[in-house]
């Protein structure tokens, strides 16, 4: 079967569907195509005995009226979801059995801080200032490029572990402040500090959850692009690329099954993998595809979805960061197969505002070398020794969280857990990567990739082009989408908001 349309999008990520909003609301014929019988990548949500677990969404930051993530979903059509705002500390970093509280707001975060480090004070507030900035600089990101657009290079262009050394002498407030970061890999040799400042600075401002999980937000963009004459198509897997001439022409669907052709494509899934697409054409030179395989992804996690007894635990509107030792930038580069030092605990809201919950996700990074002997197998034919290792690193964690949530050991009616391994399966993610392709402020040019591929008609969209997670990802659509209909366009329906 042959189909012809203006955009074909290849993968159904939020990158994907955002992309596919913004070109359907501007009369664009477009078609989403996903491999998996599930939309949203990293959004999906499924059940276990009943209860909706989450693939990898958790919190947001930045939600609150005005600021950036509630003007791009606002743009969206996605405020309507059942946002829960999270405690004024709504994160507990917890080192070596001392707890830390993360308050929201610029002023109230930097006053908690000098609380527990007066003697750092000065240094908080330079730090604090430094967010503001950023966060003024992220809510001007459509605009024209100009110095902004230097300011932003400069600091991605800077190691945020240096600046961090530079800026505070006391170790344990390096931890810290940096201790709700396993949302990224803190590589002390590679991360930007726009990156950590960004990220950083858009939870300081808000954080949100959202009751009933992350699939609503991909079944709501469906909805919207489905309704504005856009299509998604599941169980689509595009298995090849037709073109000449320096184009693409048209993508193969399940080995032959139909060809989808089209004016414009773009890929929402991994650029290596989106290289590995074309590897039989010519339309890409050697070179860069070998610059663009030869790119070192970031870090895996490993989840244990646990499933509680009915009215066990209460919900706690907060998340908690826990290690089992300081130095917490050098920690995950160092541990060792199956070494637990540090550990994420997420609650999903309860429906209907109950008192107890039914979930808690507890996480924590893992690398791709710790899975890799089983990859090429298939999900729940694994073996015997695989599910031996989940079940030991998940009573683990379970152990490690009950030192935080009481009696949580006793409140465990089941346990189901993911690795990068099945990121890898689901999403289509390189090694599993949590976060894409690792960005490195020694090598900017190369890490930080934009929408534009030497492919005329293809381009790039989702977290391993600029910024990572939500709030990065619905940036970067807007980016990918000014390349077809002009950012002037998009930055005009954005000051409206």
């Amino acid at each position: 079967m042959a189909f012809k349309y203006d955009v074909v999008i290849i993968g159904a990520g939020l990158g994907g569907l955002e992309c596919a909003y913004i070109l359907s609301k501007h009369g664009k014929r477009v078609c989403v195509l996903e491999k998996n019988a599930l939309i949203g990548g990293c959004l999906q949500t499924f059940r276990r005995n009943g209860v909706a677990l989450d693939t990898g969404f958790h919190y947001v930051g930045g939600l609150e009226k005005g600021q950036m993530l509630w003007r791009l979903f606002s743009y969206f059509d996605l405020m309507n979801l059942p946002w829960k705002r999270m405690d004024d500390v709504f994160d507990k970093v917890v080192i070596c059995g001392q707890s830390y509280d993360i308050v929201q707001g610029y002023d109230n975060y930097a006053k908690s801080l000098a609380l527990a480090f007066p003697h750092e004070k000065d240094a908080i507030e330079e730090y604090v200032k430094l967010l503001k900035q950023i966060g003024d600089n992220t809510s001007r990101s459509f605009e024209p490029r100009d110095s902004n657009d230097f300011y932003t290079q400069s600091l991605f262009a800077r190691s945020a572990y240096d600046y961090l050394k530079e800026t505070f002498s006391d170790e344990r407030l390096i931890d810290v402040i940096s201790g709700t970061a396993i949302k990224m890999e803190l590589n002390p040799d590679k991360l930007p500090l726009y990156t950590f400042a960004q990220i950083s600075s858009s939870f300081v401002q808000s954080a949100y959850r959202l009751r009933g999980g992350g699939m609503q937000i991909a079944e709501s963009l469906r909805r919207s692009i489905e309704r504005m004459g856009g299509e998604v198509v599941r169980n689509a897997e595009v298995t090849g690329v037709i073109g000449s001439e320096g184009k693409i022409e048209s993508v193969v669907v399940n080995n032959g099954e139909s060809v989808y052709s089209a004016d414009t494509f773009i890929s929402d899934i991994h650029p290596a993998v989106t290289m590995n697409l074309l590897e039989e054409s010519k339309l890409v030179r050697n070179i860069y595809r070998k610059r663009i395989n030869n790119l070192e992804n970031t870090q895996g996690m490993f989840t244990a979805h646990l499933v509680l007894k009915p009215e066990t635990i209460e919900y706690f509107n907060h998340n908690i960061f826990a290690y089992t030792e300081g130095d917490i930038w050098h920690i995950s580069q160092e541990a060792s197969e199956g070494d637990i030092r540090q550990i994420l605990i997420s609650v999903n809201p309860p429906d209907n505002d109950a008192k107890y919950v039914r979930n808690i996700d507890i996480l924590t990074p893992m690398k791709w070398e710790e899975v890799s002997k089983w990859f090429g197998t298939k999900i729940a034919s694994r073996g015997d020794d695989y599910e031996a290792m989940k079940q030991l690193v998940a009573e683990r964690l379970v152990s490690e969280a009950s030192k935080y949530v009481a009696g949580l050991q006793d409140a465990v009616e089941a346990v189901f857990t993911s690795t990068p391994l099945t990121y890898s399966d689901y999403t289509g993610t390189m090694n599993g990567s949590a976060y894409g392709i690792r960005k490195d402020y020694n090598a900017l040019m190369f890490t930080v990739l934009t929408p534009r591929t030497p492919v005329s008609n293809l381009l790039l969209t989702g977290q391993s082009l600029n910024l990572h997670g939500i709030l990065g990802v619905s940036m970067t659509s807007i980016f990918t989408c000014g390349e077809i209909i002009g950012m002037q366009t998009i930055q005009n329906e954005l000051q409206k908001i």
